[in-house]
């Protein structure tokens, strides 16, 4: 038999008995007994040569069977369970060929549920042997065993850094919990580890482990440093914008933090949640800010630095300033420019267009064409949105001049007809538009406009006959003068062609036409009906007995037009003839 027997709890186990004898036996017994914990033993099973049968009445008489042979016998326990795990013997008696006993021990296996780990709720300070997690492995048998692990790596107990507390339960229907409690001494580093546990436990044949979840605990350390950085706005800062600094420390759960700037370091700066916000920064605001924080374990303070600087472009100053008024032909040279703590460019624009760049203008031999506002624009390249502009207002003083190259001017109008005249004059001062005209007095003035230094006039006048209009733009520079000359056309109407009285006589002459040719027509039926007309083609006629029908009567008249052939069939209607034809 063998020693030992294992099966996992509901299996069915099977107890082998071989036995030999040196002689063949006259009567042979074989007997099954078990073994209880208190040391009595109890017969479950008997066979001999005759009869077989299982023991009533015991905790096995349902739940086994035995088979056998001349040299072996099989005890079965069906259905397992946990208190089966005892010893079985096999007796067998020859009577004179001989006796033996052996016995088989029934070891009972089942797993336990998978390992629960748990860890701390609230964080652990570094430095302590702190409670990190519990672990916990139900129902097992036989008592499983429960191993910490540290990024898969085992932890084993050491004085004062590693402790494992293990509490072992055993219930009451024999199975085993086994609780865990790992003790550990954490340090910074473990804020990044994960830590779990691994039950074992014996099964048929080995030894078997289940793995639990891993967790990530807590760690709670004093800051050592401390950072600080901008965060809003990204890249350079100009005056007006809103500036963002957070700072941060590497201790963690986070301390609070105060600011301040390097030279008023007395003087708090108001914060919330670590993060420092400057609300339209100017130049003033440019410096060494401080974050500040409290270790708790030295009692000194752990401070960060960052530099501050808000870049600025001052308004543009140009020169000349405001107003300038230059004499036609003059030359003028114009500056602009603007403080700024980065490079800058100038551009300069009239009336919107790019006119020159660089910090001076040159203006030379002035016309009217010069006057006008010129801006300048000066802006930072490297940090946009940054930028200022600046005005001068030119003036150019000058007789007037006429805006067409045309001062005189010659047409012709039919009379009767309203005609437009303008005249555009520039100078400085603004000239003054004066009209003389003469040839007519049906004339007026309907649209007078001005600006600085231009005025625009325009006249609308019938044209009665030939008439001059003398436009004269005077300022306290000078005359200039655009002259009309109209000559005034007289159109003749020919006399239109009496088209209706030819129309009517050519009417006349068609009704005539057809008059006559009704009245040809009724003398030529008459000589017919007086048989002064011959019949026949060709001026011959011939005469038949034949009985004519009055069907085929037929005349045929021909005048010189084949045309006005008239064919009359059927004269007499009805009716017939007297004699013949």
């Amino acid at each position: 038999m063998d020693e030992t027997v294992s099966v996992y709890s509901g299996d069915p186990a099977r107890i082998h008995c071989q036995y030999s004898f040196s002689e063949e036996p006259r009567m042979m017994m074989v007997q099954w007994f078990v073994k209880y914990p208190n040391g009595s033993r109890e017969r479950i099973s008997y066979r001999d040569l005759t009869m077989e049968k299982v023991d009533e009445g015991t905790g096995y008489t349902d739940r086994i069977t035995v088979a056998g042979n001349n040299n072996s016998e099989t005890l079965t326990i069906h259905s397992v369970k946990l208190s089966d795990e005892r010893e079985f013997f096999c007796q067998v008696n020859g009577m004179a060929a001989g006796n033996g006993e052996r016995k088989t021990h029934l070891m009972m296996f089942d797993p336990p549920e998978g390992p629960v780990i748990e860890g701390v709720p609230s964080g652990i300070s570094v430095g302590h042997l702190s409670k990190v997690a519990s672990c916990e492995a139900r129902k097992g048998y036989p008592k499983p065993n429960i191993t910490w692990y540290r990024d898969e790596t085992p932890l084993v107990p050491m004085n004062g850094e590693i402790n494992v507390v293990t509490l072992v339960t055993r219930e009451a229907s024999g199975y085993y919990t086994v609780q865990s409690e790992l003790q550990y001494k954490v340090t910074k580093e473990d804020k990044d580890s994960f830590f779990s546990c691994k039950v074992s436990y014996f099964v048929p044949g080995g030894v078997r482990s289940a793995p639990s979840q891993t967790i990530n605990i807590t760690v709670h350390y004093p800051t050592t440093t401390v950072e600080l950085w901008r965060e809003l706005p990204k890249g350079l800062v100009k005056e007006g914008d809103t500036v963002e600094i957070r700072c941060q420390g590497d201790g963690n759960p986070p301390p609070p933090f105060t600011f301040n700037r390097e030279q008023q370091p007395e003087v708090e700066l108001e914060s919330s949640n670590a993060l420092l916000v400057l609300h339209e920064v100017t130049r003033r605001d440019s410096g060494v800010y401080q974050c500040r924080t409290l270790d708790l374990d030295t009692g000194e303070d752990v401070v960060g630095n960052m530099h501050l600087t808000v870049h600025y472009l001052d308004p543009a100053v140009v020169v000349p300033k405001d107003t300038e008024v230059m004499s036609k032909g003059e030359s003028l040279t114009a500056t602009c420019n603007a403080l700024s703590s980065l490079n800058t460019s100038t551009v300069w624009l009239k009336d919107e267009k790019e006119i020159g760049r660089g910090h001076t203008l040159f203006l030379d031999d002035a016309t009217f064409d010069t006057a006008g506002e010129y801006f300048c624009k000066v802006s930072v390249p490297s940090l946009r949105g940054l930028q200022t502009t600046g005005s001068v207002h030119i003036i150019v003083q000058g007789a007037p001049e006429m805006k067409d190259e045309e001062t005189e001017v010659v047409m012709e109008e039919r009379a009767g007809k309203w005609v437009n005249l303008t005249c555009e004059a520039r100078g400085y001062p603004r000239p003054i538009i004066a009209w003389s005209i003469y040839g007519t007095q049906n004339w007026r003035e309907v649209v007078n406009r001005v600006t600085e230094d231009t005025v625009q006039s325009l006249v609308t006048l019938k044209v009665s006959s030939d008439t001059t209009a003398i436009c004269n733009a005077t300022n306290d520079m000078g005359v200039e003068t655009k002259t009309y000359s109209i000559k005034s056309i007289s159109i003749v109407t020919p006399p239109a062609k009496f088209q209706a009285e030819s129309s009517g006589i050519i009417i006349v002459i068609i009704i005539i036409c057809i008059l006559l040719l009704a009245i040809l027509g009724s003398v030529f039926y008459f000589l017919y009906k007086k048989g002064k007309l011959p019949c026949g083609r060709s001026g011959k006629q011939e005469i038949t007995t034949e009985k004519p029908n009055k069907e085929d009567i037929v005349v045929e008249m021909k005048a010189e037009k084949t045309e006005e052939a008239v064919l009359l069939k059927g004269v007499n209607g009805d009716k017939k003839p007297t004699n013949d034809q």
